[in-house]
């Protein structure tokens, strides 16, 4: 018997939609990641996680940082570059494992989790916009509550974290007290500031990431400034820096940065299309993509967009 209504089976295979992954090429996230000044952002995340005294002492007793510096902070993009552009599934599975480590770590204490979550979030807001890249206000607030997605997938209930700048702000505020720069922190801060690198390195660890970590260090919010010490820059004038620094790493085409280890942006755009490449002009007018398939494609993914100068 029928009732003249067809259910098509759910589609399969070659059938079924590609996954866009938890955020998708309409989100913010996807359109910020692929920027080259995430980096630092990453690295001003890790100062500022330093500061909380509980936090970085799980950090110390359980982490191999020290001794394999460049793994972690590649598993550590590894993981943020599939939450970001790998498929849902994918993105899943990547979350479960590290939930798992971190409750074999005893480190799972949610209070901890928001933490590290939080200055991430901040991290990668504050350099975003201070780099230059058009994120406004509503775009930044779009973007801190879509991170609640990779928050879920660290196990942090959703309704726990801040959903906006605002609220990220007033955790912040809240969190102060708390804040304290000790040995801990100060082992961390030296460790970023010269990291062990082979012999034939170290010139390059001289030119290139010294620049990078006192770029992620200036970045910081004033009150981490206070608690590690030194002096407090101009404001200005780092925001200078991010910039030039930003645009200079920009120059370099995005066919080539996005060749690195390990390519979750090529294998996004080759699994949903060209279309997907993430680009700053889908956010110079509003918080998601405002442009239809097709709209300005360049050979740079759109990055020829207009970006912040220094000054």
């Amino acid at each position: 018997m029928t009732t003249g209504h067809r259910t098509d089976p759910p589609a399969t295979g070659a059938d079924a939609a590609p996954d866009p992954g938890i955020f998708g090429p309409g989100s913010v996230t996807w359109n910020c990641h692929g920027d080259p000044v995430m980096w630092i952002a990453g690295v001003r995340a890790l100062y500022l996680q330093a500061l909380h005294p509980v936090a970085v002492r799980g950090v110390m007793i359980n982490s191999d940082f020290r001794k394999d510096a460049w793994g972690r902070l590649l598993r550590t993009a590894g993981f943020v570059g599939t939450l970001t552009y790998g498929t849902t599934e994918a993105a899943e599975k990547a979350g479960a494992r590290v939930r798992r480590i971190h409750r074999l770590l005893g480190v799972d204490d949610p209070e901890l989790l928001r933490w590290v979550h939080c200055a991430e979030t901040d991290s990668y807001v504050s350099v975003l916009r201070r780099s230059g890249f058009p994120m406004d206000d509503a775009a930044a607030d779009a973007y801190v509550d879509e991170h609640r997605r990779s928050a879920r997938l660290v196990g942090l209930p959703v309704a726990d974290v801040p959903a906006s700048t605002a609220e990220l702000a007033e955790y912040f505020r809240q969190m102060e007290p708390e804040l304290e720069a000790g040995r801990d922190a100060r082992e961390v801060d030296a460790f970023l500031r010269r990291p062990p690198v082979p012999p034939l390195l170290v010139p390059a660890r001289a030119l290139l990431w010294r620049h990078v970590s006192a770029l992620a260090y200036q970045a910081l919010p004033g009150f981490a400034h206070a608690l590690y010490g030194r002096p407090v820059p101009d404001a200005d004038t780092v925001t200078y820096r991010l910039t030039a620094t930003a645009n200079l790493l920009r120059t370099i085409p995005s066919r080539l940065r996005w060749q690195l280890p390990p390519g979750h942006i090529l294998g996004a755009v080759a699994r949903l299309g060209p279309d997907a490449r993430p680009a700053p002009y889908k956010l110079d007018r509003g918080t998601a993509i405002l442009d239809g398939p097709g709209r300005a494609h360049t050979s740079d993914g759109g990055e020829r967009a207009r970006w912040g100068t220094p000054g």
